[in-house]
């Protein structure tokens, strides 16, 4: 009796990818991460609109704002807030940069602020996993993003770089768990495209 030749059916990379994101809960998270960020980025926009109505144009603040301060300063301030958990929105420095007098050289310098930031949290990341006591309080309040970030991998920091999720968490995260830093640096560029969208869609700049 002959053996019949049994044909496996391999299913592409990308519905396996698929399937195993979805098992794991990462479209889940996702979209509660964006749920949870959208409401204060339209709440911060239409605070933006009612101030500019009814108290103050934000137009001449923002304008008085680049004639005041230096534009190396205003970007070290910006360096320093996505190197610490991104605590300044970077909304209110692009529009910083669309008021100055190059926008779209200062949006690519905040862009590449941004990318340095996020690499300086990769390095905190490494530097807490040399100190115990450090270490076991930020993995502890942090103890989601490293899970994820072990699970899920170089997807995650795409997601961070692109959508309103804490670049510098999922940094810090990537750090900790000892993530690839090439692969780290290579996803992280998209922190640039995230920067150019905003400009574009909500700032009219590029």
């Amino acid at each position: 009796m002959k053996k019949k030749n049994v044909v496996l059916s391999k299913k592409p990379r990308w519905k396996l990818l698929h399937q195993y994101y979805n098992y794991t809960g990462f479209y889940k998270f996702v979209g509660g991460s964006l749920k949870k960020a959208i409401l204060p980025i339209l709440l911060f926009i239409g605070a933006l609109l009612a101030v500019n109505e009814y108290v103050i144009n934000i137009n001449q603040v923002l304008v008085t704002v680049t004639e005041t301060f230096s534009p190396i300063g205003i970007l070290l301030v910006f360096l320093a807030s996505e190197s610490i958990l991104g605590l300044v929105p970077p909304e209110l420095f692009i529009a910083w940069a669309g008021k100055s007098a190059s926008p779209v050289l200062h949006l690519s310098l905040l862009a590449l602020a941004s990318y340095l930031g996020g690499i300086f949290s990769y390095y905190m990341g490494k530097a807490i996993t040399t100190i115990p006591s450090v270490h076991n309080y930020l993995e502890n309040k942090m103890s989601k993003h490293i899970k994820n970030t072990e699970k899920w991998g170089g997807f995650l920091i795409v997601v961070g770089a692109l959508l309103p999720i804490p670049f510098a968490m999922t940094s810090i995260a990537a750090g900790i768990i000892n993530y690839k830093f090439r692969y780290y640096l290579l996803f992280g560029l998209l922190r640039f495209v995230r920067f150019y969208g905003y400009a574009l869609v909500i700032f009219k700049i590029v």
